[in-house]
């Protein structure tokens, strides 16, 4: 017999061995003997009261063995000389439409414009200490996207898209830890995604697709409403039948080549502001309510901040407790700011994006003459307006949290984690007013809402412009373009998604609607 049951923990008795199985014995009215094996569905944290509280879903195993096995079972196959289906970018979308690709008995050829994680890292250093950015491998370009360097973050509200579970036990199946599919916000940890991504690729390789790196197409050859041929920027041309496009929300050239060829695009809302850091220890006094070190049992702590600011919305978006900020550019001449963590969120620092609604309708008079780029061109400037007020390197212009809200320029800046350095500057005055005003009143409520938040020991730091894309490319219901019969978009550059689950459930919908299977 199984029985799925709820338990409330203590933080004291989760110090316990064998709580769990006293507590389900307890509930279930039995003795401990008759408990099997207990299966842990489920774990999140009550931190809202002093008494922090552990919260268990578990099936309880009575007199059976507990399986060891996953009821899910992925079917690669051998499509080494199956029909071949193009997928351009190998971030989370264009990885997990390889991998259900290779599933369906279709080869996958990937081209991706950036580098494997191994050779990436090179660059990765040079954009930290040398402020070089190589445009076509960096934290947004080359194996696994974005996602790769930027914590694994798992949660997602896209639950009607797709099986969120099927995508979690892929990732497991591909080296991740099996905690992701028990916590209720599950991350995976910036070191140890890598090999995730690596296994991924061997994946596809050992069943006869291909993963092709440096390889950046720079246009199509379009006849009757079709891609016909991928031209590659070493001049190369390869025949296509179908092409799941996805690039990411920085691959601005695509969307530059898809205008010229006349394909439709759309400008798209999406959000912009600024880099929050605090000292993780004072996070951690506000959610766990301790003045010393938070007990060795809780992780690092984390946040999730929401307000109306006269009618537009500001939030914390990518919050990384115990991690880094990390220069995201994907040009010489732009700052971009993103987050990071490592598995164990051991940093002394907790950064968040907090950003601002941009309404590509509404908002963008003056930007009307580009047209579908407008939401781009405004993305563009401001982090122009961050490179040139940085000192034109990557250091990035800051300021106190207090002195941005109280409109001062910083004397002095705190501690940061980010490794190019940061420089103070005058941010209230220099970002937008519709982003620096909701931004300064924002601050305000936050602090409010969790005393402590609001402190000098807090730096704000510009600018987080990469949310998601500022441009969307239209498809119809058997996902393909309207205009174009045989093309894609997919995932987040596509407009689709906003993580790396979103993007990976969108992957497969997109490689299942190329191979011909319609819900």
């Amino acid at each position: 017999m199984i029985k799925d049951i709820q338990l409330r923990v203590t933080l004291l008795e989760e110090k316990h061995p064998n709580i769990l199985t006293r507590k389900s014995a307890k509930v279930l009215g039995i003795s401990e003997a008759k408990i099997s094996g207990i299966k842990v569905l489920r774990k999140s944290i009550d931190a809202r009261k002093k008494q922090i509280i552990f919260n268990y879903k578990v099936a309880v195993y009575i007199n059976e063995p507990v399986p060891e096995t996953s009821a899910y079972h992925f079917d690669y196959r051998d499509v080494s000389k199956a029909k071949s289906i193009h997928i351009i970018g190998f971030g989370p979308a264009g990885m997990y439409a390889a991998l259900r690709c290779v599933e369906l008995g279709f080869r996958p050829i990937v081209l991706e414009r950036g580098k494997n994680v191994q050779d990436r890292r090179r660059d990765l250093k040079a954009i930290n200490q040398d402020h070089f950015v190589n445009e076509d491998s960096n934290y947004c370009f080359g194996e696994g996207g974005a996602g790769t360097y930027s914590d694994g973050k798992l949660y997602t509200r896209s639950l009607k898209r797709g099986d969120v579970r099927r995508i979690f036990e892929n990732l497991v199946f591909h080296g991740a830890t099996d905690q992701i599919l028990v916590d209720a916000h599950p991350h995976i940890g910036t070191n140890k995604l890598p090999k995730v991504v690596q296994n991924v690729r061997e994946t596809i390789i050992n069943h006869g697709g291909e993963v092709h790196f440096d390889t950046k197409v720079t246009d199509f050859v379009i006849k009757d409403n079709t891609i016909k041929t991928l031209v590659l920027q070493n001049g190369e041309a390869m025949d296509v039948d179908k092409v799941i496009l996805a690039t990411g929300h920085s691959a601005r050239d695509i969307y530059y080549l898809l205008y010229e060829k006349n394909i439709a695009l759309e400008a798209k809302s999406f959000a912009m502001g600024v880099r929050v850091e605090h000292p993780q220890h004072i996070i951690d006094s506000i959610q766990y309510s301790c003045s010393g070190d938070r007990d060795d049992l809780l992780p690092a702590a984390s946040y999730s901040l929401v307000e109306q600011v006269n009618g537009r919305g500001v939030y914390s978006f990518c919050m990384c407790p115990g991690g880094f900020i990390v220069p995201s550019a994907t040009a010489n001449g732009e700052v971009v700011l993103n987050g990071m963590s490592p598995s164990k969120r051991n940093n002394q620092f907790a950064n968040s994006g907090i950003v601002v609604e941009i309404n590509a309708h509404k908002d963008l008079y003056k930007y009307e003459h580009f047209g579908v780029f407008k939401a781009l061109e405004y993305q563009k400037d401001l982090e122009q307006l961050a490179f040139n007020a940085g000192g034109r390197t990557q250091t990035a212009p800051a300021q106190r949290l207090t002195d941005f809200v109280e409109g001062k320029l910083s004397a002095d800046l705190n501690p940061s984690s980010y490794q190019p350095g940061l420089k103070s500057a005058p941010l209230h005055s220099l970002l937008p007013k519709l982003i620096g005003g909701s931004l300064r009143n924002g601050f305000k409520i936050f602090g409010e809402k969790m005393k402590g938040y609001y402190t000098e020991e807090a730096n704000v730091i510009g600018v987080e412009s990469r949310t998601s894309s500022p441009v969307s490319i239209p498809r119809n219901e058997r996902l393909e373009h309207p205009q174009i019969s045989n093309l894609f978009p997919c995932g987040e550059g596509g407009g689709y998604a906003g993580g790396i689950v979103s993007a990976a459930m969108d992957g497969e919908r997109c490689a299942e609607a190329a191979c011909g299977i319609v819900d």
